[in-house]
């Protein structure tokens, strides 16, 4: 069985971001372990000349790392991520390379109608980054419109094409975390190649 970090894109205590996310944690427990990731209580990023890392941002990271894969569930706040999710990628990319080749799958809930497309294109602009190099899973897009009238009382999702789509979705994002795993050979190179990245030179 997988397991998967599925992290909050946002540092808002009421988010239907949070809610797809658990509804996928209990939809998908038959096949799949998934832990909620907060990113609520990071400090600014300030790019600190001791590189000294939170710790918080340290069991972050090794949790990452001992993840099959990690499912980020964003907002859109004018037409982009979130600063807090920028924030927490930008202290996962200092000095830390949990996200080098990991897989990553994209998904976004929002109160309009648009369902958060532009900001799960500007995520993966970020997460392709030298920095951190992660594996994005390519053609998917999960995005949930409308999201304040999506859920019921019990946190499920209501629209069962909804669903289905979502189905289909995690089963891909399975078997691209089984074909990630068969691209060793290009592992070492790729991680070599993000850690000679030096932030006390950009």
């Amino acid at each position: 069985m997988h397991k998967f970090i599925a992290m909050v894109g946002t540092n808002s205590d009421e988010s239907t971001n949070r809610k797809l996310l658990q509804f996928m944690q209990t939809h998908y427990a038959d096949q799949a372990e998934m832990e909620l990731m907060e990113i609520k209580d990071l400090p600014v990023f300030n790019k600190p000349e001791s590189l000294q890392i939170p710790e918080q941002a340290q069991a972050m990271a090794a949790k990452i790392e001992e993840a099959d894969g990690v499912i980020i569930s964003t907002p859109e706040y004018d037409h982009s991520a979130p600063a807090a999710l920028m924030n927490a990628l930008e202290w996962l990319s200092f000095h830390i390379k949990p996200f080098a080749d990991k897989p990553v799958m994209i998904m976004g809930a929002s109160y309009g109608a648009l369902g958060t497309s532009r900001a799960q294109a500007h995520l993966r602009q970020i997460l392709d980054s030298p920095e951190l190099k992660a594996r994005i899973m390519p053609s998917s897009e999960f995005m949930l419109g409308h999201s304040l009238q999506a859920f019921d009382d019990a946190g499920q999702l209501t629209d069962n094409q909804k669903v289905a789509q979502l189905d289909s979705l995690f089963g891909e994002f399975q078997m691209f975390v089984e074909i990630t795993k068969k691209l060793k050979n290009s592992h070492a190179a790729t991680y070599q190649d993000v850690r000679g990245m030096d932030w006390t030179k950009l």
